[in-house]
């Protein structure tokens, strides 16, 4: 098994319950609005300016392969706002639910998943009867944007 940072933080999108390291976390804020890029994947949303920089806004059910389930970012829109390979990278979720520790969480290793491609999958978890997937950024995003 995987080892994994001291916390997760755990966020709602669409149906599907998922975790994000809380290593990989800079901050939750709300959805300022995004200029589409064009030709862009219809998982990237476009690009947001934070405090400055240019943040590329991708929208968690599409890259959780939920399109038909997906709303449009709004105002009152929960960001997750993380680093991912030197890069910032703002994913949309429905709702932030939690961070746990991650020592109380018991962890196995992904299965076959209903609906969801099991390589952005790094393991299943379990914490207060709630059972969600620890997704694997680097499999998450590189497709979207490494270049």
């Amino acid at each position: 098994m995987a080892d994994f940072s001291a916390r997760l933080l755990l966020v709602r999108a669409a149906d599907t319950l998922v975790a994000i390291e809380a290593t990989a976390v800079r901050e939750i804020l709300s959805a300022p609005p995004a200029t589409r890029i064009p030709g862009a994947p219809a998982e990237v949303l476009g690009v947001i300016n934070v405090r400055g920089e240019l943040v590329t806004l991708v929208h968690g059910h599409r890259l959780l392969g939920r399109d038909g389930e997906a709303r449009e970012a709004g105002s009152d829109t929960p960001l997750v706002l993380l680093a991912w390979g030197g890069v910032a990278v703002a994913m949309v979720v429905d709702e932030v639910v939690d961070l746990v520790p991650a020592d109380d969480v018991a962890m196995t290793p992904r299965e076959e998943l209903p609906g969801v491609d099991p390589r952005l999958v790094r393991a299943v978890g379990m914490h207060g009867g709630r059972s969600f997937l620890v997704l694997d950024l680097d499999a998450l995003f590189r497709p979207l944007l490494a270049a």
